[in-house]
């Protein structure tokens, strides 16, 4: 693999995270691509394959974890995958871009420890627990059910955010952008040690 640079951005569903990337992709200054996640769901409604999703059958995706073609993957639920291979990785820095991942927390700290040195890993907090459950109501893709789980989950993966480079308090949504719009720009500009000094 070649020695460009992973942006992570890993949050609790409905911290804000998406829309956060989203906003970073548009700065072309920042030379960013956005990394396709690869899952062995099946596509929702207006899904493309290669576009939103890497679209697998669960038989592809456990023999690619079999072949170690995953930079990182997991089983979200059961015969349910989600995972970053690493052609797509190397595609995009063939292309001589930055990688940004929207990602869940385990396989941005997978990313991490993988290449510690080219990896800006940040977190993004929601204000509270109570703001993340009505954010997620307010979307009304989801079951009660569906968004309890969510919020259960979130409560364990607040507890990871120390574990990253950054932690961004998404209180007040232009703010959150700005801060992550400077960590990412001042990071991919970064000289590395020994350059030009």
């Amino acid at each position: 693999m070649s020695d460009g640079k992973l942006i992570v951005f890993s949050a609790p569903s409905g911290s804000g995270k998406t829309t956060i990337v989203q906003h970073l992709l548009k700065q072309k200054e920042l030379n960013l691509e956005f990394s396709i996640s690869a899952t062995s769901r099946e596509p929702r409604e207006g899904e493309v394959n290669g576009q939103h999703y890497y679209f697998l059958s669960t038989e592809d995706f456990k023999k690619k974890i079999k072949n170690d073609e995953f930079l990182e993957w997991e089983e979200v639920y059961r015969d349910n995958f989600y995972g970053t291979l690493k052609t797509e990785v190397e595609r995009i820095w063939a292309k001589g871009k930055n990688v940004i991942f929207d990602i869940d927390v385990v396989g941005g700290l997978d990313i991490k420890n993988i290449y510690p040195d080219n990896t800006l890993a940040v977190f993004v907090k929601p204000p509270s627990i109570e703001e993340l459950k009505i954010r997620l109501k307010k979307r009304k893709t989801e079951t009660d059910d569906k968004i309890n789980m969510r919020v259960a989950k979130a409560s364990i993966e607040l507890a990871t955010a120390p574990q990253f480079d950054f932690i961004i308090e998404n209180h007040h949504l232009g703010t959150a952008l700005k801060e992550a719009y400077d960590l990412v720009a001042t990071y991919v500009n970064a000289k590395k040690p020994g350059e030009n000094e």
